[in-house]
């Protein structure tokens, strides 16, 4: 579903489409304001035709996770998950962390909720079994490198020089992926028996070394609670619900040991079901996760359950078991999942809720203030220069009262000379938004939209009458309908309202969403005059140095990497300036002439 923008403001999928598009304007009985929202603001639809039912999941929650709407319950956090990888195909394996879990024939353990930890482990197992952590290609590389500085520290046995065979290499390693897989028994046998015997031997230094890396198999050993009897892989969540959020509790349980949790929060509607959350976080958070266990502990039964359980089978390539226990063990570990997503939920609700009435409560009482219908990304721009010298354009953007810093451009003006901010602004603007509408005719045809390409839902322009009617004028030539207000400040150069329709409606200035107007004005400032600065700087260096006889650019670069600043390039003397590179004592000797000459 498209909405006022063109933007996707949903996301569904259906057997029969004809039914479900149909359900949605029939009578408003029992329907939520949410949806009935939704409704209004309907524009057109779209829709793909797909050969099964699992196809139009696979394609439904791909298009969530790429386009967000507005109106699907989303997922907030995405985060990628580390892993330990062992690679056993490898004559000479090696254990690290990666973030990736390719299709190779390598051993992958996790997911973990910890980089840290993990990477501490990996430290471990270095120290414990000597197994190397560099990336040369062995054996093709052995001998061609002197060994590094972990061989020296006694935690690599050296095989990039051929200071260990094959076998006994292999034998190291595969007690390391033992040890990955818990199987503690036999380095803690062997630790104590080093420690013993270099006790013995009055070797006390060593002694404490074996005594501490015990400590540290004890203390891993600890962290990873055993929770079943058997030595499945499985995910056990629990979701809680309060008002317009939820949170979802993850314990990751791998070999029979839990290895961690995560938290998740997720917007909802207030009247959504636990089944209808439960159902859209699993069908997000295993969107292209690297790895799926074999079985999935829910506290509902789902509708969906067959064609959920097929979807991850396929993409596991291995059967996955959705299963909602009932009674017994396996019950109270789904109920001490829900148990801690109510308790982060908790915790983190009131500072959740200051967080939105910061943000989205902000940006709404904009919206109650000037009266629009749908307000959801803000656009602000401003005009930076020092007497007209190296004019810049900034716009900066908000969505959803939160600044979105990968959609700020940068605009270098081109067509206005001298300091005339009212024809930049209209140049930034012109080049803007037709930028947009070109990436919107290409998108249309199967191309991909930018920040040029998603348009604003209201343009804040930093300055009042004058600017407002600049931007009004190039939308009016490009035939775009988007509201302009402008960021009217005081004689203190503070701001106290906004300029809008003609008019200039004041706003209360304890109120969050003159709050908001500040942050955007103070950011799309901020941005404009650091831009202007880098500039100004880049364009003083290039002008100096560009006047030198018999320096080129390649010259130039060279001496501003070797000397870092104008001054110290200044002073320096010939014999200096030769070191940089590509400079011969002709080039050095002008250079140097040049500044003493010119001061």
């Amino acid at each position: 579903m498209h909405g006022p923008r063109d933007e996707i403001i949903y996301v569904g999928k259906a057997v029969n489409l004809r039914n479900r598009v149909r359900q949605y304007f029939q009578s408003t009985k029992g329907k939520t304001e949410k949806i009935k929202r939704m409704i209004s603001l309907i524009r057109r639809f779209e829709y793909i035709v797909v050969d099964s039912e699992m196809e139009a999941l696979v394609l439904e929650n791909n298009l969530i996770k790429e386009n967000r709407p507005k109106y699907n319950t989303l997922l907030k956090d995405d985060k990628t998950y580390p892993y330990k990888k062992g690679t056993v195909e490898e004559d000479y394996p090696r254990i690290f962390m990666t973030r990736k879990v390719k299709k190779d024939k390598a051993k992958y353990f996790g997911p973990y909720t910890s980089g840290t930890a993990v990477k501490d482990t990996i430290d471990l197992l270095h120290k414990l079994f000597l197994i190397r952590s560099c990336s040369r290609r062995l054996p093709e590389d052995i001998g061609k490198e002197r060994p590094c500085l972990y061989y020296h520290l006694g935690q690599c046995l050296g095989p990039c020089n051929g200071y260990v065979t094959k076998e006994d290499y292999r034998r190291h390693a595969d007690r390391a992926l033992d040890f990955l897989s818990g199987k503690y028994e036999y380095v803690r046998g062997y630790l104590k028996e080093k420690m013993q015997t270099a006790s013995d031997s009055l070797e006390f230094e060593k002694a404490i070394e074996y005594r501490e890396l015990l400590q540290e198999i004890e203390t891993l050993a600890s962290s990873q609670k055993v929770t079943a009897t058997d030595t499945d892989d499985r995910d056990i969540i629990g979701v809680s619900k309060l008002e317009r959020t939820a949170a979802a509790q993850v314990f990751f349980i791998r070999g029979g040991r839990m290895i961690g949790r995560e938290n998740f929060h997720l917007d909802v509607d207030a009247n959504d079901e636990t089944e209808t959350i439960v159902q859209a976080f699993l069908n997000q958070f295993y969107t292209g996760t690297p790895y799926i266990p074999r079985e999935i502990w829910i506290q509902t039964d789902l509708k969906d359950l067959e064609l959920t359980e097929q979807w991850l089978s396929h993409a596991k390539g291995s059967t996955v078991r959705i299963k909602s226990p009932k009674k017994g063990k396996k019950e109270k570990l789904v109920e001490m999942a829900v148990a801690n997503a109510e308790n982060q939920l908790m915790k983190d609700f009131e500072r959740m809720k200051r967080e939105d009435q910061r943000t989205k409560g902000a940006q709404n009482e904009i919206l109650d203030l000037l009266g629009l219908d749908e307000l959801h990304r803000i656009e602000s721009y401003d005009i930076s220069n020092t007497s007209g010298f190296a004019s810049v354009g900034s716009m900066v953007v908000f969505v959803d009262g939160k600044p979105k810093n990968s959609d700020y451009r940068k605009f270098r003006i081109r067509t206005v000379t001298g300091p005339d901010d009212y024809a930049s602004m209209r140049e930034v603007l012109t080049r803007r938004f037709e930028h947009g509408l070109k990436e919107q005719e290409e998108a249309a045809e199967g191309g991909r939209l930018t920040a040029f390409g998603t348009l604003p839902d209201l343009i804040m322009m930093d300055g009042g009458r004058g600017q407002v009617n600049i931007a009004e004028s190039v939308l009016k030539e490009l035939g775009l309908d988007i509201p302009v207000s402008g960021m009217v400040k005081d004689d203190y150069h503070r701001t106290r309202g906004l300029y809008f329709h003609n008019e200039e409606l004041p706003i209360d200035t304890r109120s969050e969403g003159f709050k908001l107007i500040t942050r955007i004005q103070d950011e799309t400032h901020r941005f404009a005059i650091e831009y202007h600065k880098s500039l100004r700087s880049k364009e003083q260096v290039h002008s100096v140095l560009d006047d030198i006889p018999g320096i080129g650019p390649k010259r130039r670069r060279a001496l501003l990497k070797h000397f870092k600043e104008i001054d110290k390039l200044k002073s320096a003397t010939v014999e200096e300036l030769q070191e940089a590179e590509g400079m011969n004592l002709a080039a050095a000797q002008s250079v140097y002439d040049f500044f003493h000459t010119h001061t």
